[in-house]
């Protein structure tokens, strides 16, 4: 028997081209090894073998109530060991999931549900109150997806027969809906292919084995989380560790150190945070570290990194950072700190993964090279500038979006090349860099292209921001920026003194940021949020939301009164 388990290994990357397949292989492989487990107990988790018997019975309760091949179920919770058991018994049988966002307000929720026509939902009880009585009221099953009991069954439906099939690879496996950073829905359908080679791809991208263990921090919704946070380590014989609650830093920092993972996956604003809120204080403190910092910063930032790694819990050998660009600066001290980050690039469209960095590839500010599988190219160069529009051919894009051909038509050329809306430009290695999205491009008074992100790229690192986004009014750059927590004292907007202290930031930040940036991309104004931006699943900040004028902190207090 070990030596078919050998040669199911030798021929997987051959043989899975479904969920299905995939789900039979990792459950009959790993059987006795864990696949889910909470970071602190075992008790609501699986073995890949119970896991499999959950799945298996939770399949033939939809059967029971007539959902069979092609009806869709949607699952709504945050991440947990349940929500893949609700992924699989839903799509390893022909079904289709409809994962949402837990941020998603109700109104988005049922959006969706009609949208989809799913007529089954899995909710958490921590998300219930945004399934509305009309969604309730219309759905076959209601089921809660902490215990797996049914909250709500439509009696007439039972005993119907539900049929189940074995999908082709190019049967759809899911729908997801995002709605990105410019505000309109889209529901990204992905089939059975488009996953499990994007699985294929991750681990030509980097081998993990069943040895490894994943601590789970991202949406599980949301694809980068999805595919190479619940796919890959099934793929694997790996095991994934949950958190009950949202990640706060006291909370993720217990459950490094007591996971130990080998393997994370997640978005920039949280190493951000970790460097912002933790090692420039730290080396700003320490006499040591500010003359090593001005003298020997390469040595300091491999001693800090050492220091960082413990932090994380020691075994971590692949950190992979993706959902948006990370702060070269940021990036920069990983790369001398020796820190064992990875920089994914991909769409929801691409299931998710397109490029990658890793090892001697990384460069700051490159998303490096074509994943394993999967062609890049620029579109639409331009002579002057190099940069073009990122176009990708796999079998990881998308069939297209869901009940909306001519939005599927307008993101692929004539030619068949998937449109990404990156522009790009590429060094003599070969590597891609990020210039800016084109939707968020800004034209100059010249006719000069104008990438806001990287203007914010030298916001962000002026004293006290947080983080910021440039918009367009009336033909000038605007700079709207978060402020780090507790480096403006709200409480004391009263003050004459506080307004003072305030302009004097706000004018630091528009000197140093134009001294920093050519002619075209000068700043004529700061406005300083006092609440936070308004973000995607990957914390990308909803830019569509800011395009009009924004209160200022003078018109923020008058609201309050």
């Amino acid at each position: 028997m070990i030596q078919v388990y050998k040669r199911m290994k030798k021929m997987r990357e051959k043989y899975i081209d479904t969920i299905t397949k995939l789900y039979d292989y990792a459950t009959t492989v790993y059987a006795k090894k864990q696949y889910t487990q909470w970071y602190d107990t075992k008790e609501g988790g699986y073995t890949f073998s119970s896991f499999k018997n959950r799945c298996d019975a939770l399949s033939k309760t939809l059967t029971q109530y007539g959902i069979g091949v092609g009806d869709k179920v949607a699952i709504l919770s945050q991440s947990m060991p349940n929500w893949s058991v609700a992924f699989f018994a839903t799509v390893s049988f022909g079904r289709i999931s409809i994962p949402i966002l837990p941020d998603s307000s109700e109104n988005e929720v049922t959006n969706i549900i009609n949208h989809s026509e799913s007529k089954v939902i899995f909710v958490s009880k921590r998300l219930a109150s945004k399934v509305s009585q009309e969604v309730m009221d219309k759905m076959t099953l209601v089921i809660d997806l902490d215990t797996l009991e049914i909250i709500k069954e439509d009696e007439d439906k039972f005993t119907c027969d539900g049929r189940t099939a074995t999908p082709t690879p190019e049967d759809i496996a899911t729908i997801i809906y995002t709605s990105g950073t410019t505000g309109s829905a889209k529901g990204v359908v992905l089939s059975h292919r488009n996953l499990t080679s994007n699985v294929i791809t991750c681990y030509h991208a980097c081998k993990r084995t069943d040895k490894d263990r994943w601590l789970s921090i991202l949406p599980m919704a949301h694809t980068l989380e999805m595919t190479l946070g619940m796919l890959y380590p099934m793929y694997a014989g790996a095991t994934v560790y949950y958190l009950p609650k949202p990640p706060v830093a006291s909370l993720l920092l217990k459950a490094m150190q007591i996971v130990r993972p080998t393997t994370m996956l997640t978005v920039p604003m949280i190493i951000e945070k970790v460097y912002k809120g933790s090692v420039l204080p730290t080396i700003k403190k320490s006499r040591t570290l500010s003359w090593m910092n001005e003298h020997m910063n390469t040595l300091m930032c491999r001693i800090i990194g050492m220091k960082l790694k413990k932090t994380f819990g020691g075994r971590v050998t692949f950190y992979g950072i993706g959902g948006a660009k990370l702060d070269p600066e940021v990036e920069s001290f990983l790369l001398k700190a020796k820190f064992p980050y990875a920089i994914g690039y991909g769409l929801t469209e691409t299931s998710p993964l397109l490029g990658y960095a890793m090892h001697g590839w990384r460069a700051v500010g490159s998303f490096g090279y074509p994943v394993y599988n999967v062609k890049l190219k620029l579109y639409n160069v331009n002579p002057e500038t190099g940069e073009g529009e990122v176009v990708a051919k796999g079998p990881n894009v998308m069939l297209g979006y869901y009940k909306d051909p001519v939005r599927t038509k307008s993101v692929f050329t004539e030619d068949g090349w998937f449109r990404t809306s990156d522009i790009a430009v590429v060094d003599e290695k070969g590597r891609y860099y990020i210039k800016g999205r084109n939707s968020n491009m800004i034209l100059g008074p010249s006719g000069e292209n104008i990438y806001p992100e990287e203007i914010e790229n030298v916001l962000n690192n002026v004293e006290g921001v947080s983080e910021s986004i440039v918009v367009e009014r009336d033909g000038r750059l605007v700079a709207l920026v978060q402020p780090m927590e507790n480096f403006i004292q709200w409480d004391k907007a009263s003050e004459d003194k506080f307004y003072e202290n305030l302009n004097n930031w706000k004018a630091k930040i528009l000197s140093v940021t134009n001294k920093n940036v050519n002619k075209s991309s000068q700043v004529s104004s700061v406005e300083v949020m006092k609440e936070p931006f308004e973000k995607t699943a990957t914390q990308k900040i909803r830019r569509f939301k800011y395009k009009d004028s924004a209160p200022t902190v003078e018109e923020q207090k008058r609201n309050e009164k």
